[in-house]
């Protein structure tokens, strides 16, 4: 089946008592069993595992092309449990630019568990291939990046990571992209990581996480730690991510055209020194990016030329475009990730620049989009 099709119904069903159509939300923390220590078709107890929580699972495995897939409360939820899997001692290789939370886990957080973290430019091979120790066990990317939409070549970053002696996991946080523009499992990655927060929801309306793969070992520590931390999506939460699934390809879609044409805007303002887009032909990654992508997605940066203050102005008078944190709604969003999103990164070596500006473009219609965006930047 081809993916769009996937996403109506890989994992779902019509429901065997009743006949409903849609994956029915089972609002309950337990389950009946047949005898002691024998559950009815595997349901004991919904922390466990819950029947719209497994739909949902099955169906995110399906359109990242894995073979288990597991949802948790929100996706920092889903990067701790990934972390779970390692040791006092083992090393970690991340990203340079990553979302704010994800560093402070990583820095403020697991650090003093025993982790050791180096943050490096894993779209420079070189750069990357310095990083590696004796100890390092896993290799955490986003491609592409938040907020600087960095895009990684992900076999390239496999091929090294399956080299090394250890052979360390590599992880990709494929939020920004979804399964629908680029699936990381078909190219060498082990784990794929998601705030479905953003696009798999798509309405601004859950906060979810997700990790998936293929290795079946792996799967099952991961179910283990699923179960034994508590961190699991609830079963309302389940089905409107599943609702939104099935609409993830129209959607991408429609903001990637959306973008394009922003993109074009911005890049004929004086006002805007930078614009950063993976698709746009002066990205230093367009060609990885059109290698492994579909599109170029609904997100864009661009640094503005008066600095932070001009940037602060420029957000506060946006109409259409609501100023808020988060991405990958329906509706267009902006924010100002260093005093936002990032604002953990403040003082390290992941700063971001004060003037940078953040926009999730929704599907509302392009015209009106641009022409928010022109009158904010008069003010």
């Amino acid at each position: 089946m081809k993916f769009e099709t996937i996403a109506i119904h890989a994992g779902q069903q019509a429901d065997p008592s009743t006949g409903a159509v849609m994956t029915p939300v089972y609002l309950t923390s337990t389950f009946e069993q047949d005898g002691v220590g024998r559950p009815r078709q595997g349901y004991e107890y919904s922390r466990t595992l819950n029947p719209t929580r497994k739909a949902l699972q099955d169906c995110l495995a399906a359109l990242e092309n894995g073979t288990w897939g597991l949802a948790f409360a929100s996706g920092m939820a889903a990067t701790d449990t990934t972390l779970r899997i390692l040791s006092a001692g083992d090393h970690v290789i991340s990203g340079n630019d990553v979302y704010g939370g994800t560093f402070r886990l990583f820095d403020k957080i697991l650090r003093r568990f025993g982790l050791d973290f180096t943050f490096a430019d894993t779209t420079d091979p070189e750069n990357l291939a310095e990083a590696f120790t004796p100890n390092t066990r896993m290799v955490w990317i986003e491609t592409p990046t938040n907020p600087l939409l960095a895009v990684s070549d992900i076999r390239a970053v496999a091929a090294m990571a399956k080299s090394h002696p250890n052979r360390p996991l590599l992880v990709v946080d494929n939020t920004f992209a979804t399964p629908y523009l680029q699936q990381p499992l078909d190219l060498g990655a082990d784990l794929v990581v998601h705030s479905m927060t953003k696009y798999l929801g798509g309405h601004s309306d859950v906060v979810g996480g997700a990790i998936i793969g293929r290795d079946a070992e792996l799967g099952e520590k991961f179910a283990f730690l699923q179960n034994a931390m508590g961190g699991v999506l609830g079963p309302m939460d389940s089905f409107l991510v599943l609702r939104g699934l099935k609409t993830l390809p129209v959607r991408m879609d429609r903001h990637a055209l959306n973008a394009e044409k922003i993109v074009a805007f911005l890049g004929a303002q004086p006002t805007v020194t930078r614009v950063i887009y993976p698709f746009d032909p002066g990205h230093p990654q367009a060609g990885v990016a059109t290698k492994q992508m579909r599109n170029g997605g609904g997100m864009i940066s661009f640094v503005m030329k008066g600095g932070r203050e001009a940037a602060v102005r420029m957000v506060e008078s946006t109409r259409l475009f609501t100023l808020a944190e988060s991405l990958g709604g329906v509706e267009s969003l902006i924010e100002i990730p260093a005093a936002m999103t990032h604002a953990s990164t403040q003082g390290s070596s992941l700063q971001v620049d004060p003037g940078l500006v953040r926009l999730s473009v929704g599907i509302e219609n392009v015209e009106d989009l641009i022409a928010d965006l022109d009158q904010a930047m008069r003010e």
